[in-house]
């Protein structure tokens, strides 16, 4: 989903904790003016930004299941609507109610022009993605309405029955409104990280670039103090 890497988000915060140990060890020496920049505030936005990884790695995982369960509900949704349409073949349908029956059929085993595997957005993939989940929703829901209007067809199997096909596409439906909310839960818990992390002037990366300079200021450019200081790496958001 997000074009930069988790990792490299951890790797910030963690060295921002290791800037915070220098100037905590520097003591009365380390006596910022700037609110912002004062061992209290610098402590407060650590704790935020590692309860933001956090939501996000949370998020993340609840994302990650949810996807993989709905893939197994999905998984029979082939193989059930041939047996429908088959089961249907031998009611007393009407010529145009099979030839309809075989279009939906047809479109639930069918395969898309541009599958998500290929494409190089993260995000168009999840896009992609959805619309496909929600058309085979779609198209299962109008077989089922096609097959409770025809009153002959009461197949024996317990599996296509209108009652158990009814239960499969509401099983259908719950899966992917899992998906979608929980994709929305991760992609704003990203955001809120990386307002955390990156925001104009008061972000981490931010003020830890600010808090480099002003140990430059208190001890000088050549000074062991910034030495140990200047070195930590910080990244700024590449998405």
């Amino acid at each position: 989903m997000s074009s930069t890497s988790e990792v490299g988000h951890a790797k910030n915060v963690a060295n921002f904790q290791e800037l915070i140990g220098y100037c905590t060890a520097y003591g009365t020496a380390y006596n910022p003016s700037k609110t912002a920049l004062q061992l209290t505030s610098l402590n407060t936005l650590l704790a935020s930004a590692k309860t933001e990884l956090t939501n996000v790695t949370t998020a993340k995982n609840t994302f990650d299941t949810v996807t993989g369960d709905r893939q197994v509900a999905f998984e029979p949704l082939k193989s059930l609507a041939t047996k429908v349409y088959n089961s249907i073949s031998v009611t007393d349908a009407t010529e145009q109610t099979l030839a309809d029956a075989k279009t939906i059929n047809n479109k639930l085993q069918g395969k898309r022009a541009n599958p998500t595997s290929q494409s190089p957005n993260p995000d168009n993939q999840v896009s992609v993605s959805r619309q496909s989940y929600d058309s085979l929703t779609e198209n299962f829901s109008s077989l089922l309405d096609l097959v409770s209007s025809i009153p002959s067809y009461t197949p024996n199997e317990a599996d296509l029955n209108t009652t158990s096909l009814t239960t499969f596409r509401d099983n259908l439906q719950t899966a992917n409104t899992n998906v979608i909310n929980a994709e929305v839960a991760y992609s704003n818990a990203r955001i809120s990280r990386d307002n955390i992390l990156y925001s104009k002037d008061s972000g981490l990366v931010e003020i830890a670039m600010d808090v480099k300079n002003y140990v430059k200021s208190v001890f000088g450019a050549t000074s062991p103090q910034y030495k140990q200081v200047s070195g930590i790496k910080f990244t700024s958001r590449n998405n």
